[in-house]
């Protein structure tokens, strides 16, 4: 696998969304995300900025459909006794792979791997990895499709 570079201004606004998406769900507060409070300490290119913001109201609006999948694909481990970090790293590699067209689907693996070594346990980017190549499986055998969840969760 390749190793993901810090420097590529979509890994770094999944960085930030991550970030965003974590303290939004410590709060239990979904309403208004803002990125203002992470980029004061760590300003951005208007693109990265730009990416992060849509991952986040991406993830924010399609958050039920997001925790379902996950749930389906991990049965064992209840969405809400996920690790934050965890769970908002599968939101977020989710939604690309649903949502977003143009971004590869091994690239949302290897970048949602890359976060969970960073950011998660331990154990984290094996789990991520597992939960994510078995919704790819999903899509791939047709057994889980696109058009049906985006036509449900909008």
């Amino acid at each position: 696998m390749n190793k993901v570079s810090s420097t590529d201004p979509r890994h770094k606004a999944r960085e930030v969304a991550l970030q965003c998406l974590f303290a939004m769900d410590a709060k239990g507060r979904w309403e208004e995300p803002s990125l203002d409070w992470l980029l004061t300490e760590n300003p951005l290119s208007r693109k990265t900025i730009t990416y992060a913001e849509g991952l986040v109201q991406g993830v924010q609006e399609n958050l039920s459909e997001l925790d379902e999948l996950i749930q389906k694909y991990a049965p064992a481990w209840p969405v809400s006794q996920l690790s934050l970090v965890d769970r908002n790293i599968l939101r977020i590699a989710l939604f690309e792979l649903l949502y977003r067209d143009q971004v590869p689907r091994k690239a949302a693996v290897n970048e949602a791997v890359e976060l969970a070594k960073v950011f998660g346990s331990e154990s984290s980017s094996r789990f991520v990895n597992g939960v994510v190549g078995s919704v790819i499986t999903g899509l791939e055998s047709g057994a889980l499709r696109v058009e049906q969840l985006v036509t449900e969760g909008r």
